[in-house]
């Protein structure tokens, strides 16, 4: 029974702290509040001026007068708050959360509260380097950055230790997955690759990224690869690769290129009449278009000064 009851409290606890979200702080403009504590202050000082100047039952009055009088002016200026643009003020009064304060200027609020400085300004980060085997197995470095802002200050104080390292370690996390999730190179298939598909890559980044920091109420607004390549141990390897993959492709689009080009001569010549070839002379003749407009280096004429078939 006892450790159901520790169970259960210590589940209300944790659900307590994930309802925490951002809500507005009670809080009076300040400038008003200025004027009243320096009438309070002169108010106080005036008092214990006036204190000497008469009898001691009144002299004691005006003594206690004072101090509670520079007493209260002295609290009506730790309550004020400055707020600057691109920032906020987590108000907590013993231990509890009371809101936040977004307006900028100054501001007045309960001189016993704790005012924590959140930043609400658009940051970057970027991650650490990090080496992973992509989905094929292959070790590739990769590092990202991501533009980022917190979005709910009690969330942010709140539900992790600390904001900031919780992004950060989290970015590390989601980079680490999608890179391991995907291979680096397609090769020619229809699947999403590192290199390929970076747009589509980069918003799933996003999208994993947005899930995970969202305890700790921050955005995420954008996120980027800024380093892919393979690690150094296979680099070369896989250039040689990416090489020979090129030439194929290349040379498949010559091939292609040149056997149009001569089904056209072919068609062309016989269409019009030019001259009437034979399937052996045919063949002579698409050997030897396609060794000129195959051939990587420039081909030679040889003049027949003899007949067709000689």
């Amino acid at each position: 029974m006892v450790a159901s009851a520790v169970n259960a409290a210590s589940g209300q606890g944790e659900d307590a702290a994930q309802r925490i979200s951002e809500r507005e702080a009670r809080f009076l403009a300040g400038f008003p509040m200025v004027a009243l504590a320096m009438a309070l202050l002169i108010a106080g000082i005036v008092a214990l001026w006036e204190s000497g100047r008469h009898n001691h039952d009144i002299a004691t009055a005006l003594v206690w007068a004072g101090a509670i009088l520079l007493a209260l002016s002295a609290l009506t200026w730790i309550g004020l708050t400055p707020v600057a643009p691109g920032q906020a003020r987590v108000v907590q009064l013993f231990g509890r959360y009371r809101g936040t304060i977004r307006e900028s200027g100054l501001q007045w609020v309960n001189p016993f509260t704790r005012r924590i400085v959140v930043s609400t300004r658009i940051r970057n980060q970027e991650s650490a380097q990090v080496k992973v085997n992509d989905a094929d197995g292959n070790p590739i470095e990769i590092a990202a950055v991501i533009v980022w802002q917190v979005s709910d200050t009690g969330k942010a104080i709140y539900s992790v230790d600390n904001y900031t390292q919780f992004v950060a370690i989290q970015t590390e996390t989601a980079v680490r997955h999608i890179a391991s999730s995907y291979p680096y190179d397609n090769r020619g298939a229809d699947v999403l690759s590192l290199r390929d598909n970076a747009d589509e890559i980069t918003q799933r980044l996003s999208a994993e990224l947005t899930n995970r920091v969202k305890p700790a109420g921050v955005q995420i607004i954008e996120s980027r690869l800024t380093r892919l390549s393979y690690a150094p141990e296979i680099a070369q390897a896989m250039l040689r690769q990416q090489q020979a993959s090129a030439v194929v492709g290349a040379r498949q689009r010559i091939v292609e290129g040149a056997v149009g080009m001569v089904q056209l001569a072919l068609k062309r010549l016989e269409e019009e009449g030019v001259v009437e070839l034979d399937e052996e002379r045919k063949a002579a003749m698409v050997s030897n278009l396609l060794v000129v407009l195959c051939s990587e280096q420039a081909t030679q004429q040889v003049v027949n000064t003899g007949s067709l078939y000689q």
